[in-house]
């Protein structure tokens, strides 16, 4: 459900939508990148991960797919986010939380 939420917003806003896999191919990671010339292939970690953090690094999976930096990832980050709905997801994570995860990211 979240990919396709996803989905249907990145191509409002114009956006390449990529493929969503589970888990990342590389251990250890939590988040993966491929890029082929069709598009890409984002791969999150959601086994043992609280929910909202799997939903923050699909949206960032989106914005690296389409290579979005500075005001304009900013800017469809939120909206992205926003697709998503305020509503709580799995296990009750609320996606105010997915946002608050995207900021520690940011961060890091």
């Amino acid at each position: 459900m979240t990919a396709r939420r996803l989905g249907d917003a990145a191509r409002t806003a114009g956006l390449a939508v990529p493929a969503f896999r589970s888990p990342p191919r590389r251990p250890g990671a939590v988040r993966t990148i491929r890029h082929y010339p069709g598009g890409a292939v984002v791969a999150v970690q959601a086994r043992s991960r609280p929910f909202d953090r799997v939903a923050a690094d699909m949206v960032e999976g989106v914005l690296a797919a389409n290579r979005l930096e500075g005001e304009a990832a900013q800017r469809l980050r939120l909206a992205l986010l926003e697709a998503l709905g305020d509503d709580d997801g799995p296990g009750g994570a609320s996606w105010s939380q997915a946002r608050m995860a995207e900021r520690e990211t940011q961060a890091a």
